[in-house]
């Protein structure tokens, strides 16, 4: 049987990289699936309310920023084809929350953080880094950052007003995507990082959480 599946040149790879750049730097990542919110109801809030809510869609949403420039870095350099797939399938669902985080600042009346063009280079670095240093540790560093998202989704669902269906349909989807993007790298060869690296990349989300949610 043929294999119909289409090999990119690294220099294809390049121009589809610096196109998702773009498309992520001007707010135009097309999507693949339906905004699961779509169809839930504005809720009532407080000014308060609505301005931490945006606060925690912009952190959200420069996370996303971060984990695109991650896998496309990571898929860029990656010497195996399936490794390859695996990150250009994550990051296109990655693609997905972040139009939907997007959406919901803007029925918020917030915007996304001015810091993501340097969230968005120092994440490519890193996957550029991670995937040089070879496959198996770059699903590893997929698979803690994965693993520290999800715990970092379910804080911020529980931070919801109960009416605010609308901003947790995103959450939990994003969420239930987040833990397949863990479970998918651990099954595709994953290694376990260092407990120092795992630290250090809680650290360094700390400090994207703080700057992203005010600026």
């Amino acid at each position: 049987m043929k294999n119909n599946t289409r090999h990119y040149s690294k220099l294809d790879q390049l121009c589809m990289t610096l196109d998702q750049t773009l498309r992520v730097m001007t707010g135009h990542v097309t999507t693949s699936r339906e905004n699961p919110a779509a169809n839930q109801p504005e809720p009532a809030l407080t000014a308060a309310q609505a301005k931490h809510i945006a606060g925690l869609m912009r952190v959200n949403h420069a996370g996303e920023v971060c984990a695109q420039a991650l896998y496309y870095g990571q898929a860029l350099v990656s010497r195996d084809q399936a490794t390859q797939q695996h990150l250009q399938q994550a990051a296109k669902e990655e693609g997905d929350h972040l139009a939907w985080c997007q959406t919901r600042l803007h029925e918020l009346d917030s915007h996304t953080s001015y810091l993501n063009p340097f969230f968005y280079v120092g994440s490519m670095a890193i996957g550029v880094t991670t995937g040089l240093i070879g496959d198996k540790w770059s699903l590893g560093f997929v698979a803690e950052t994965e693993h520290q998202v999800v715990k970092h989704l379910e804080s911020h669902l529980q931070q919801l007003p109960e009416n605010d269906t609308k901003t947790a349909k995103i959450l939990q989807q994003m969420q239930d995507d987040e833990a397949r993007h863990h479970e998918d790298a651990i099954d595709s060869g994953a290694a376990t990082l260092p407990v120092i690296v795992q630290k250090l990349m809680s650290l360094t989300s700390k400090m994207m959480v703080k700057t992203a949610y005010w600026i």
